[in-house]
């Protein structure tokens, strides 16, 4: 099921007074004329219901897997109004959106549309321009990948979104887009979202943990990271219950230098959704909460009797002096210097989940 790693996009609004056979008039009409069904992945569906149906079935659907033969049944049985294109699975997505509420957090985006007669054309964004709104407005988030030079708020599909700028504060997005050179906007719209808010994520021990999942788990390494093949760096974690390989795969760019970091016996917290096979944590960020300490040799131990350096005898031989003859498999050491330290590291902002939570909105 790769598609549960995709964001659906499936938007809901609260209509009063109105006519459920209007309603879908207007909807149908829309579909037919901006739904893509031409496109292999383009799979819409709508919901129409009367009452706001249980947070639950939000929480299920972004955590865990449900079918769609199950979320017709649930509609059924609410008594909505609903249709599936194709092969339906727009309606999973639609259903947990119009049962989502901002129950625990939530964040707002303000979305610039194109004139239609550019959509399938290049965009035009200047990137500088959302480097200094980035750096302007502190309330926004994900705005642009400073490393990688990658301007996050525009889109890449051919789509009539110009683009798509997320924060905390609904007043500080429209200022924000003050800022921002483009060419010129359609129009613009201010979303009530879930993103940024790590609400797909649930805290498992190791043995709980599903493929498809996305989860929060705490282990020790117990293998170092190893390359393989792509650039990808691979580790694994255990706790009394199991354990799990974690990732960092190549377009985590230089999250990966972190992790390549890590050594047994660390001890630490990670995200991410869960691949199946090989069962994998491919990581959105770790909080690492213990460092195991390192020793690294400083010099050959000292002859206590001659009070000079002794000579190694060949690897794993130990020591000895040429002087005196005293003998001594005790080279000195210290403490060896790590190149991380303890608390949280994250992917980079191209490479994120629009549902992970970004740093800046956990950290002060």
């Amino acid at each position: 099921m790769p598609w549960k790693t995709r964001g659906n996009g499936a938007v809901s609004m609260k209509v009063e007074n109105g006519n459920i056979k209007d309603i879908k008039k207007i909807i149908e009409s829309a579909f037919g004329r901006y739904a893509r069904v031409d496109d292999e992945k383009t799979n819409p569906g709508y919901v129409i219901i009367g009452k706001q149906p249980s947070y639950d079935i939000y929480e299920n659907t972004v955590k865990d897997i449900v079918t769609i033969k199950e979320v017709e049944k649930l509609l059924n049985s609410l008594g909505a109004e609903y249709k599936g294109y194709k092969n339906k699975r727009g309606l999973i997505g639609a259903t947990a959106s119009v049962a989502w509420r901002p129950k625990n957090d939530k964040t707002y985006e303000l979305i610039s549309y194109r004139k239609e007669d550019k959509w399938g054309t290049k965009r035009q964004v200047d990137s500088n321009s959302v480097i200094k709104m980035d750096r302007t407005i502190s309330s926004t988030f994900d705005n642009f990948d400073h490393d990688n030079s990658h301007n996050r708020i525009v889109p890449s599909s051919p789509c009539p979104v110009l683009y798509g700028i997320r924060g905390e504060k609904e007043k500080d997005l429209i200022d924000a887009k003050s800022l921002v050179r483009s060419e010129e906007v359609a129009g613009w719209l201010i979303f009530e979202t879930n993103q940024g808010t790590d609400e797909h994520l649930q805290i498992k021990k190791i043995s709980q943990i599903k493929p498809y999942q996305s989860v929060i788990t705490k282990g020790t390494v117990t293998k170092g990271p190893h390359i393989i093949k792509g650039g990808h760096v691979i580790f694994l974690i255990k706790d009394s219950t199991g354990e799990i390989d974690c990732a960092a795969y190549e377009p985590t760019k230089k999250f990966r230098d972190i992790i390549r970091e890590l050594n047994i016996g660390d001890k630490l917290v990670v995200y991410g959704g869960v691949r199946e096979k090989p069962l994998t944590i491919n990581l959105e960020k770790i909080k690492i909460l213990h460092l195991e300490k390192q020793k690294e040799k400083v010099e050959n131990p000292v002859c206590p009797k001659c009070g000079k350096h002794m000579k190694s005898k060949g690897a794993g031989q130990g020591y000895k002096c040429i002087k005196c003859g005293t003998k001594s498999d005790k080279p000195l050491f210290k403490d060896k210097k790590r190149g991380i330290k303890t608390g949280f590291y994250e992917v980079p902002v191209c490479a994120r989940r629009h549902l992970s939570k970004p740093l800046k909105r956990i950290q002060p």
